[in-house]
């Protein structure tokens, strides 16, 4: 076991630790920071990866949590069985959403998923089918179960947040160093020149997006089950301007910088709660600083290495 290895294993069973020592509030304030860390890492595969500017992210969230929370409330269903379902309908609405949008570039596909989120939180609030509870949102969501063990603390939803936040990472991390991960990047980088070299640029771009929008929905389910509560005021168009500035202020592509984002943009306004006046000011400061000096962000993802033998070993095999 190598240096590196064993000082993250070290880091890990710290972090791990830290809730027998804070406080509640800033275990939940942890917790927060974690669900971002997951939605984040979501939206980073259709932005950083795929080159896609989505700004409707939050929509996606909003499809788990509620799907999650009716098949609590309404059937009866627990909290964690219904996560997989409300991936799979957050997958399904981003599929439906985006197929006839994806060709789309740039800011005219910005434009439009703006669009998409505003369009559903306003169905939210018109209480579509009368399931979503209309402005009131929806009470009464229970808390998971985990073994037989109920979970009720802040604590306790942080080992389930962060145990959730790092299979993302690990399965984030073997998606972007698999050919899947290579095609995004060639898109990323020129999707022109990349549909000329046979990579089916909309099929890739449309995995990405419902990918990206089945690991929100999920998360969706984390932040229902935390909440027991969810309303329409909890998806605006705020939040996906929070997790857009997550992925660009850490870095495009990188799962390091996504995680330093998140605790910046999420962790840091706590900390600086008392110069609430002054918090968004330097905030918006620190942006504009950014973009000038810094604008491949904070921790940019390194440059790819490629094992040219391995590649025409792959592509004589493909061939055969």
């Amino acid at each position: 076991m190598n240096t590196r290895t064993l000082a993250l294993a070290a880091i890990c069973l710290l972090f791990a630790a830290l809730p027998s020592f804070m406080s509640s509030y800033w275990t939940d304030v942890l917790n927060n920071i974690g669900l971002y860390v997951v939605l984040a890492l979501s939206l980073n595969l259709i932005l950083g990866h795929a080159g896609l500017f989505h700004m409707g992210h939050a929509a996606f969230y909003a499809v788990g949590a509620y799907t999650t929370a009716i098949l609590n409330t309404q059937f009866g269903m627990p909290v964690l069985y219904s996560m997989p379902l409300a991936g799979l309908l957050a997958g399904f609405f981003a599929m439906v959403v985006a197929r006839p949008i994806i060709h789309l570039r740039g800011d005219y596909l910005l434009i439009v998923t703006i669009g998409i989120v505003e369009i559903v939180r306003i169905a939210l609030v018109n209480d579509v089918f009368g399931l979503t509870g209309g402005a009131n949102g929806i009470f009464g969501i229970s808390r998971p179960t985990v073994f037989g063990f109920r979970l009720r603390k802040p604590e306790h939803f942080f080992y389930l947040i962060w145990g959730f936040a790092t299979v993302t990472i690990f399965l984030m991390h073997r998606l972007e160093n698999s050919r899947f991960g290579r095609a995004l990047n060639y898109i990323k980088e020129d999707d022109v020149a990349a549909e000329g070299s046979g990579i089916d640029t909309a099929y890739y771009k449309l995995v990405a997006f419902v990918l990206g929008a089945f690991w929100a929905g999920m998360t969706g389910t984390l932040f229902a089950a935390k909440m027991t509560i969810i309303s329409p005021e909890s998806f605006s168009f705020w939040e996906s301007v929070v997790l857009f500035t997550i992925v660009i202020l850490g870095g495009m592509g990188s799962i390091r910088g996504v995680l330093v984002g998140a605790f910046l943009i999420i962790g840091l306004p706590e900390l600086f709660r008392d110069l609430a006046m002054w918090r968004m000011l330097v905030f918006g400061a620190a942006m504009v600083l950014m973009m000038i000096f810094r604008t491949q962000g904070l921790i940019p993802p390194p440059p790819r290495k490629y094992d040219v033998v391995a590649y025409l070993k792959e592509a004589v095999g493909g061939a055969r």
